[in-house]
Formats: structure tokens, sequence, C-alpha cells
């Protein structure tokens, strides 16, 4: 009888303690954490930030809408000195008339907004068309909000319906309806009546 209970025994201790180990072995791999990842987690940049995907920011004043921003990625970082908002993987932003309608366009692959200081520095690829079908591209360029001006110090090529101008740098308005090159290269047109005799 003893030989039979030690028997029983040991089957019910073979299926009870086989499962009980395979339980504590699951249970312990799935509690391992990469020690890169615990890092980038908790870094302190990941920490202040806030993230969204897919973000279209609308801007109006008095009731019309004057500019509407979107972006494929969108960082905010608040405790930063100085506070910034990081637009990344493609920025197209519209600007709009009294009309309501676009005045101008302006895409490219990054933009940080500095909201304090009111600067907007843009950059990777940047193209600027304006109503007339003017056509700005810079690989950068700084939007001052206090003046309203887009300045550059970096090479640009403005492309019209009957010339290609290029430069290096550039301050135009906010719609790019005037527009100044510095240090502007290639053949300007003018009308005969303006050439001195």
């Amino acid at each position: 009888m003893t030989k039979r209970l030690f028997i029983l025994l040991q089957k019910l201790s073979t299926r009870i303690f086989f499962p009980g180990i395979l339980f504590i072995l699951f249970t312990q791999s799935a509690c391992k954490n990469d020690p890169e990842q615990i890092k980038a987690l908790t870094s302190k940049n990941a920490i202040q930030e806030d993230k969204a995907t897919d973000v279209t920011f609308i801007y109006s004043e008095h009731g019309k809408v004057k500019a509407r921003l979107s972006s494929h990625i969108f960082i905010r970082n608040e405790l930063a000195k100085p506070p910034y908002t990081d637009l990344k993987e493609g920025v197209k932003a519209e600007f709009y008339d009294d009309s309501n309608k676009i005045s101008s366009t302006l895409t490219a692959g990054y933009a940080r907004y500095y909201e304090k200081q009111g600067n907007i520095l843009i950059r990777d690829n940047v193209v600027i068309v304006n109503k007339k079908g003017e056509q700005l591209n810079t690989e950068e360029l700084v939007w001052n909000q206090k003046v309203e001006k887009f300045y550059t110090e970096k090479f640009v090529k403005i492309t019209t319906s009957s010339q290609v101008l290029f430069g290096d740098g550039l301050e135009a308005n906010n719609d790019f309806t005037w527009y100044h090159i510095k240090n502007l290269k290639g053949t300007v047109q003018v009308n005969k009546s303006e050439v001195p005799q």
C-alpha cells in the first residue's frame, strides 16, 4: 500500500510540479526588459515631451482663417531652454487672404517653433509658392512672427513665369508677394522703359 501511495504521489507531483515550472519560466521571461528600451522611455527628454502624429493646426484672427499647418509628427518640449515645438517628417502650411482664398503655400521636411521668441526655423527642401505661381526653393528659412517676414542667408532659387533667379540670402513678406534677394545671380529681365538711355 505504501508503494502504491508513493507512486501516486510521484505522479501527482509531476503533474503539478511540471506545469508550475513552466508557469514560472514564462513569467520570468516576460518580466525581462531591454535596458536600452527602459533608458529610452525614462530619459529626461522623453518624459518632458508631448508627442502626437498627423496633427493639423488652424490659426485664425477675428473669425477668419489665416493659416492651416499640418505635420506628420508633432513634438512639444515645454521644459527645454528655450521651449520649442518640432514638426517632423513633412510640414505643409497654407496661408489665406482676407477672401479666405489660399495666398501661398509652404512645404518642408522639418520646422521648429520657438514660441517665446516668435521664430520658426524651417529646413529640408523648403518650397514656397505664392498666388502668382512664383516659387522659392531653399534649404533653410526663418520666419519672424513679430515683423511677419521670412529670412535666410542660404542659397535661394526663385522661379517666375519668365525667369529663374538665384542668390545667397533673401527677405520676404508673409505671403511671398514681395521679396528681396541678396547677392543676386543670373539674368534679370527688365522692361525697356526701365533701362537708362
